[in-house]
């Protein structure tokens, strides 16, 4: 035992978050044999320059320091002790801290915005304090370096008593911030900028303030080195939406040099309206865009992008607001009873819709081609999608074989009457899986069910699986398959045929990229929110994407 480093562990009371952050770190440490902080730096390597992305203090204050590690070296260190500890999905570890860092940044800019700062944060230690904007993934300078550009955290002289015992209210000083940072948006026009700092004069100790950032553009506050948050608008889900419509509009009233009252009194729409769409980063109504768009005297081509832009944001943000309306929970039982009573045999409930309460999922009998993907990354509810819709097609007096070459909760649906056969092994053959279908026939059709497909993309029983989505209307056969997300996209195997079907059920996609996979087309409004088990997007080959909840 004499080659292993015990390394303590931060005080991090109060920051439950980040605290979770470094025991989960520390614990996979462990369980990869507690390599030292150099083993760690040589298994990450050099970059092109020959060289360490991550030196071995770097990788020592990942673990001992009480601040928000950078992502990026967060990234590579889990990666690698991921690899070393035998861990079974090192991409899925990876994603699952870098889950937990957002989390944890989250918690530090809610605590940076109310609370005084450590005594770390206020004399500039840490990287946060010292570089706020530096990008979490640039590579870190060698230690040396380091120490030669300043004093290290250790010989830091004490913060001087007076000081310390001074006091600030953080509340006042984060209304501060919210001042300056209106001032500066309003900036461009005078007569908004001069009603709001007519207000903030009636403030008792902000009169010299209101006169300061009136007479010359303030730039945007910060708050011990962490932009306030206090008084900030949570952004939109439809952010990528909303910007691309507020760009258009402020490059047209710039253009014109319009000021928020001129344009209010030019279109009808109070100019109150205008200044709060704006600086609250919220859509404007539908009426105040064609007023807009008549006032400004635009292009026909002009005209259809404003409309269209419009369009785009306000579908995405009904598409969300029907996500938060979705139930957390619901059992099978009670989505079956939402279905439509006409349901046909191949008809495979999906999910279930938030405000209407009803039953969706697509008929396997027709579309473009007798195929369904389910796809999301792990933990998102892929299986159980899958047992539902084997349950579904089982109650509807459909036949299914089973495919699970890895454990999945689909094995359990195999006693079931109705389940032709279920294999369990990650070697499909032709001849087994052409012996399970050889009953089936239009009027008695059978659907192949698989889970965990990306582990069979080049199994034996490939040329069978691609006839299925040629043939399988004439044949009386269909395939619904359920892959990981990061395992798109398919390739050249029997799995890229699949995506003739145009359709399919997205859980908590990550990725844009993923919606090639089901035919359409994925904003950043639905990608990169923190994954809710059995909460996505279901599109049955119309070109719309429905918010749906899988039952379990």
């Amino acid at each position: 035992m004499a080659g292993i480093q015990s390394w303590r562990k931060p005080d991090l009371h109060g920051r439950p978050v980040l605290k979770k952050l470094n025991d989960g770190l520390h614990d996979l440490r462990l369980d990869a044999g507690i390599p030292s902080a150099r083993s760690i730096r040589d298994r990450i390597g050099k970059d092109a320059q020959n060289y360490w992305i991550v030196n071995h203090q770097a990788v020592l204050d990942t673990f001992q320091r009480p601040d928000l590690p950078k992502l990026g070296r967060l990234e590579l260190i889990v990666a690698v002790l991921s690899e070393d500890a035998g861990r079974d999905d090192p991409e899925g570890e990876v994603r699952r801290f870098k889950g937990l860092w957002k989390q944890a940044y989250d918690e530090t800019v809610a605590q940076a915005s109310v609370q005084p700062p450590t005594d770390a944060a206020a004399s500039g230690v840490g990287d946060e304090a010292r570089t706020p904007t530096d990008p979490a993934d640039a590579p870190d300078q060698d230690v040396g370096e380091t120490h030669q550009q300043g004093t290290s955290a250790e010989e830091k002289p004490p913060p001087d008593l007076n000081q310390a015992a001074a006091r600030v209210d953080y509340a006042e000083e984060s209304l501060k911030g919210l001042i300056i940072n209106a001032a500066q948006a309003l900036w461009d026009d005078k007569d908004a900028l001069k009603v709001f700092l007519s207000v903030v004069r009636r403030g008792e100790g902000f009169v010299k303030m209101a006169d300061a950032v009136g007479e010359s553009r303030p730039a945007n506050a910060t708050f011990y080195g962490v932009k306030s948050r206090e008084f900030e608008v949570a952004p939109s889900p439809a952010r990528h939406e909303l910007v691309m419509l507020h760009r258009f509009l402020r490059k047209h009233r710039v253009k014109r040099q319009w000021s928020f009252t001129y344009l209010g009194e030019k279109t009808g729409i109070p100019s109150d309206d205008w200044i709060r769409w704006y600086t609250h980063d919220e859509l404007p109504t539908r009426e105040a865009v064609v007023a807009f768009s008549h006032v400004a005297h635009l292009m026909l081509e002009d005209h259809v992008l404003l409309l269209g832009l419009w369009e785009a944001a306000h579908e995405a943000l009904e598409a969300q607001r029907c996500f938060e309306d979705l139930p957390e929970r619901i059992s099978f039982d009670e989505a079956w009873s939402m279905r439509d009573p006409a349901t046909p045999t191949l008809w495979a409930l999906a999910g279930i819709t938030g405000e209407e309460r009803r039953a969706y999922g697509p008929d396997l009998a027709t579309g473009t081609a007798p195929a369904f993907i389910v796809a999301g990354p792990p933990e998102s509810g892929r299986s159980t999608a899958l047992v539902n819709i084997s349950r579904a097609l089982l109650a509807a007096h459909a036949r299914v074989v089973l495919v699970a070459p890895k454990a999945s909760p689909l094995r359990e649906v195999a006693g079931q009457s109705g389940v032709v056969d279920c294999f369990v092994h990650d070697a499909l053959g032709t001849a087994e899986l052409e012996a399970a279908l050889s009953s089936a026939s239009p009027e008695d059709p059978v659907v192949v069910v698989m889970d965990d497909a990306e582990v069979l993309d080049k199994c034996d029983a490939g040329r069978l699986l691609k006839s299925i989505v040629h043939h399988g209307f004439e044949e009386g056969t269909a395939l619904v398959v359920g892959c990981r997300e990061d395992k798109l996209p398919f390739g050249l195997g029997w799995l890229e045929e699949t995506k003739k079907a145009h359709r399919g059920l997205l859980l908590s996609p990550q990725e844009r990229s993923t919606g090639d996979a089901i035919g359409i087309r994925i904003g950043d409004s639905i990608t990169g929110w923190t994954i809710a088990p059995g909460h996505g997007w279901l599109h049955l080959g119309d070109g719309k994407l429905m918010p749906v909840a899988v039952p379990g």
